[in-house]
């Protein structure tokens, strides 16, 4: 009798999820507009998509992407983490200011840089160009672009990496800190021998997510730049959304999403294996 509560949440993921999904693997081998018949092609889209240059643009883009966000946000998440664990006072304060960008909606923050820093008007690049010092608005470049998107981003994650580090950090045994202390280590001793191996399934964990995270990148990229200039912030989501309800060509994008897919599953089944490797599972 118990598993008639398993119902309503069974119909809802096949609902929200496991519909949503088959219709959009199917779609991926059919020509549709939204509005006509859709006509079975095959593999066509798939071998468009091979053959189109703004695609491999728009990958090699999230792969760049993904590189910059597994160094410099989770590099400078652990060193932060691991300085919060020797402050005493206003550790908790440091907290909410770190964690406060990623509270902030994507929008508002995006408007944000845009207006107040990048803007060579109302900005600081614009203030600073007032006084002597000429800045190039890196949205406006193709060779910077999709960095300057990436530095909104940035700002907006790492404070949040940080937080999730010194959460896992303060679960360290404390016998082993007291201990590595007692032994003479440094402070990088302390964080190559006894820290980071002591929260490593955490660093896996949102290393991980920040490939799937990179792959579903859409929200700053289209509202600071719409891809360009020159499709040169182009990135596999945003290609997807232009090709659905711009050019109106649901399969291509359908066949986007599952590239973009492909990509989040092939990092799911590395965590897995590493997880089962360590015994967790």
């Amino acid at each position: 009798m118990h598993r008639l509560y398993l119902i309503p949440t069974l119909v809802i993921n096949f609902a929200i999820i496991l519909l949503p999904a088959i219709l959009t693997i199917a779609l991926a081998f059919f020509r549709w507009d939204g509005i006509s018949d859709p006509v079975f092609v095959g593999f066509a889209n798939f071998r468009e998509l091979y053959n189109d240059r703004i695609f491999w643009r728009a990958l090699t883009n999230n792969l760049i992407w993904t590189a910059i966000f597994l160094t410099i946000p989770i590099g400078f998440a652990l060193l932060v983490a691991s300085m919060l664990l020797m402050v005493r006072k206003g550790r908790m304060l440091l907290q909410v200011i770190f964690f406060l960008p990623i509270v902030i909606a994507t929008v508002i923050t995006a408007r944000v840089w845009q207006g107040m820093i990048f803007n060579p008007v109302s900005g600081i690049f614009g203030w600073l160009e007032n006084h002597g010092i000429s800045l190039t608005n890196p949205l406006s470049q193709p060779e910077t672009s999709l960095y300057g998107v990436a530095a909104v981003d940035l700002w907006h994650w790492w404070g949040f990496l940080a937080v999730i580090f010194f959460a896992a950090l303060r679960q360290v045994p404390v016998e082993q800190i007291e201990a590595a202390r007692l032994e003479g280590a440094t402070f990088f001793q302390m964080m190559r021998y006894v820290l980071l191996p002591g929260i490593k399934p955490t660093i896996m964990l949102m290393m991980i997510m920040t490939v799937i995270w990179s792959f579903l990148v859409f929200d700053f990229v289209f509202i600071l730049t719409r891809g360009g200039p020159a499709f040169s912030s182009e990135v596999l989501s945003t290609m997807a959304y232009r090709l659905a309800f711009y050019d109106l060509e649901v399969g291509r994008a359908a066949a986007t999403a599952l590239v973009i897919s492909l990509f989040g599953l092939v990092a799911t089944f590395f965590y897995i294996r590493a997880q089962a490797k360590d015994g967790d599972l």
